[in-house]
């Protein structure tokens, strides 16, 4: 058995001056998250109900069952386009970070 008495709960000293100098780039990924997160749910909810009534079914004048099917593949592209958004900049903000990190 391991005796956990003489552990310490206080953090070192170290860890948290380093981890003060980052709130702003932890800010400003969280609003990135953030942002991705309403954008991933809005953005294909939105999408869906606008290209199922005023596209498929007003202009194109398609079925109703057509347009739940055509509606829901608009739906699926707006979702991958956001995630390949999210992708691209979550990549770009590492290597800003690392050429940052790199300068001092």
């Amino acid at each position: 058995m391991q005796d956990y008495d003489n552990v310490s709960v206080t953090p070192k000293t170290g860890a948290a001056a380093d981890s003060r100098g980052n709130d702003g780039s932890l800010l400003a990924v969280l609003k990135t998250l953030l942002f991705y997160t309403v954008l991933m749910i809005t953005l294909p909810i939105g999408l869906y109900f606008a290209s199922k009534t005023y596209l498929f079914e007003a202009s194109l004048g398609y079925s109703s069952n057509d347009s739940y099917f055509y509606g829901a593949i608009v739906a699926v592209v707006a979702v991958h386009v956001v995630l390949a958004l999210f992708v691209y900049a979550a990549w770009n903000e590492g290597s800003r970070q690392f050429r940052e990190g790199k300068q001092d």
